[in-house]
């Protein structure tokens, strides 16, 4: 652009000239001022506390290092989660004024209503049975790929290769793992020639394309197949460190007594490595029931493939229907509980044979 005489004028910074600074500059002295504060606030309780003399030293001490976790776990999360709990038996009511007829919103204790339309409702119905599926099937061929591919690599030639192979999914994010299922494998073209792989596959056999992501019910388990692959190269690092944790000794007096290869795996391996695959199983299916990225990326929950976490945030943030969103939420608590409930007893069972 030129300026006055022909002489081309600088063009403006874009986000960062003297309009940003001015509004921005005094929020951001105020957030150095506050961050200050708080570490010499913190500085000064700690030093109050090494000053502290005699048997109460311990005690004091560990409520100044214990007070700030207990202040921040009631703020960021028992807060919320009873605020959720609340707010998933009421009911948002939008209603005018009678003196200024501005719409207000009311909230309305309603019970079991939005537990019960979840468990009614089909389409919410159907995303509770999917979740369900999700949660049983990806801890289970995660789990058992895994293990089978820590046993049989053990020990091989090329051994780190072969499991850094495996492992390397897990550094690829849930949605970048589900661009590439999603634009690789799964690619889809009503007309023409196909992309994807695996229809490109089906081509060369002389059948059909199909679309992976559009036919339920089996576009639940394409989905399901992605975790899975993510998941796998986790769960067969865990069980390949436990399985070398198993003395050889063991086996190999078992194999001089006519024991096969199975009969060790089944009989020594498995019960040696027990609390391993339980720790793997539940850890893999928290994570499972808090997917939310891959249905987001490929489906939006479309063609029957929604899961709680997606329908959820629907609910909430989309269709401003957030007390149903917060039983859901819940559904989704109440779903883990049990989890981690078995994952303690099998760790403490584990303890106690040791």
């Amino acid at each position: 652009m030129l300026g006055m005489y022909g002489v081309r004028a600088p063009l403006p910074m874009a986000g960062l000239d003297g309009e940003f600074w001015s509004t921005q500059g005094s929020n951001l002295l105020l957030g150095a001022i506050a961050i200050v504060a708080f570490i010499a606030v913190v500085a000064l309780v700690m030093f109050g506390a090494d000053m502290v003399r005699g048997r109460a030293r311990d005690k004091v001490q560990l409520v100044v290092l214990i007070t700030p976790v207990l202040l921040l776990l009631a703020v960021g999360l028992v807060y919320p989660a009873l605020n959720t709990v609340y707010l998933s038996f009421t009911e948002i009511v939008k209603q005018p004024d009678p003196v200024t007829g501005i719409n207000v919103e009311t909230t309305n204790f309603v019970g079991l209503a939005n537990y019960i339309t979840a468990f009614t409702d089909p389409s919410i119905f159907r995303t509770i049975i999917n979740t369900v599926a999700w949660i049983i099937l990806v801890p289970l061929l995660s789990t058992g790929v895994g293990l089978a591919y820590a046993v049989f690599i053990d020990h091989a030639k090329g051994e780190k290769v072969l499991k850094s192979l495996v492992f390397m999914p897990m550094a690829i994010s849930f949605v970048g793992a589900s661009v590439i299922w999603g634009s690789i494998m799964y690619d889809y073209n009503e007309t023409g020639s196909q992309t994807g792989m695996f229809n490109a596959v089906l081509g060369l056999v002389n059948l059909g394309p199909y679309n992976f992501l559009a036919g339920s019910p089996w576009n639940t388990f394409f989905l399901i197949l992605i975790l899975a692959w993510i998941q796998t190269g986790f769960a067969m690092v865990i069980i390949s460190a436990a399985i070398k944790g198993v003395p050889p000794e063991i086996n190999e007096a078992s194999s001089l007594d006519g024991a096969n290869a199975w009969q060790r795996f089944w009989n020594i391996t498995i019960p040696s490595i027990r609390g391993t695959l339980v720790v793997v199983l539940t850890t893999i299916t928290i994570a499972t029931l808090k997917v939310y990225d891959i249905v987001r990326t490929l489906t939006q929950g479309r063609n029957s493939t929604d899961v709680v976490a997606n329908k959820m945030y629907v609910l909430s943030f989309v269709e401003g229907r957030e007390p149903l969103g917060a039983a859901l939420a819940v559904i989704l608590f109440i779903f883990v509980i049990p989890i981690v409930i078995y994952n303690v007893r099998s760790l403490q069972k584990v303890k106690e044979t040791r």
